[in-house]
């Protein structure tokens, strides 16, 4: 048998590589003789580069930035040719800082990457978006390629309070002759019910009154940049506009395009050709969930493999979805580790406790290899 893990990062605990290395292990214990391939995935978040790394090769380019809360962090950019592939998360990330403050976090040093990456001859910029810890909209980013405005937009939300006036015109120039596209694990709008602060803000740490608050001032920000008109403020509504708290809108404001992350990485790596010739794919996050289906790894993975005609299962930490929604999806089953110990335990050895699973579910799905 001829198995596929191709899983997404574990939410903090194992990178995707790591999550199919623990798979492939686990499986393999139980069917030594199944032949599996490892091809590990990101929708635009967390662990974008090294996915990418491992597929394309290229140069790796540290560079150290302003991080979200101003203490610096490192970057890690990918350069192949005359692409750079920048991973938002390492530079605005929710990982990066013990306290959450959704209020003045900033994405000036995704900007900052993108202007260093300019200057040593970029000239397509693919930007991966998700797991932010920002919700400013993008201003920081625009700020670090230059735009100004009559309020500081390098100091989250809480900084852009009154803005009436913002002038593009020095990032815009500063991005001349680059094409910016942004891979984004979302197709969430930037404003609303739906929007990024609404959707996105509690899990960064704002409250619903702050929310209501933070879109108020992203309101204003987009009539700043944009127009007071339906028709000026279009591109606030379009699909990945919150993406990464707004850095979507922002890249669209320079003339960025947007493309599913989960699609773009799939292409890189050869997803379609490798499902169509193995006999199983295996996918995995940390958790499965209903936000699962909007552009993330394992709803991705299991629309290549249902293309392919080949059954595509879950492996993940825990598992929030029933069987009606999953085949919804085109996952045929799902299985997660906290079905059989507890989550603090599955926490303290991920890898571990997720090749235990993998080796668990190899007995139903290899079962010529039954003890």
């Amino acid at each position: 048998m001829r198995v596929l893990v191709a899983p997404d990062s574990f939410g903090g605990t194992l990178s995707a590589p790591e999550a199919a290395r623990a798979i492939a292990e686990g499986w393999q214990r139980h069917a030594p003789d199944d032949v599996l391939t490892t091809a590990a995935m990101s929708d635009g978040g967390p662990g974008f580069v090294d996915v990418l790394h491992a597929a394309l090769g290229g140069e790796l380019v540290v560079e150290v930035v302003r991080g979200p809360l101003s203490a610096a962090v490192p970057v890690t950019v990918l350069a192949v040719g005359d692409t750079t592939y920048v991973e938002s998360a390492q530079a605005c990330g929710l990982h990066l800082d013990d306290v959450r403050d959704p209020l003045h976090a900033t994405t000036f040093g995704v900007g900052d990457v993108i202007a260093r990456s300019i200057d040593v001859g970029a000239r397509r910029i693919v930007v991966g978006l998700g797991g932010s810890a920002t919700n400013d909209g993008g201003a920081g980013l625009l700020a670090a390629l230059g735009a100004t405005a009559d309020v500081p937009l390098d100091a989250g939300p809480t900084g852009l309070a009154g803005v009436t006036r913002v002038d593009l015109a020095r990032a815009l120039a500063r991005v001349q002759g680059v094409e910016l596209v942004i891979a984004s694990d979302v197709d969430v709008p930037l404003l609303g019910m739906f929007g990024a602060t609404k959707t996105f803000g509690p899990q960064k740490g704002l409250t619903d009154d702050q929310i209501i608050s933070v879109d108020g001032v992203l309101d204003r920000f987009v009539a700043a940049t944009c127009g007071s008109t339906p028709a000026e403020r279009r591109l606030a509504d379009a699909k990945g506009a919150g993406a990464a708290g707004g850095l979507g809108f922002a890249l669209m404001l320079l003339g960025g395009t947007r493309v599913s992350g989960i699609d773009l990485v799939a292409d890189l790596v050869g997803l379609t050709a490798q499902s169509a010739q193995h006999d199983l794919v295996v996918t995995g996050e940390g958790t499965y969930d209903f936000s699962s289906r909007a552009g993330k790894v394992v709803y991705g993975v299991a629309a290549v493999a249902a293309a392919a005609a080949r059954p595509c299962i879950v492996l993940a930490g825990q598992v929030e979805v029933g069987s009606r929604e999953m085949r919804a999806m085109g996952v045929e089953a799902a299985y997660g580790v906290t079905s059989y110990i507890s989550l603090e335990a599955s926490m303290a050895a991920p890898a571990q406790h997720l090749s235990d699973l993998a080796e668990r579910v190899a007995r139903t799905w290899s079962p010529q290899h039954q003890d």
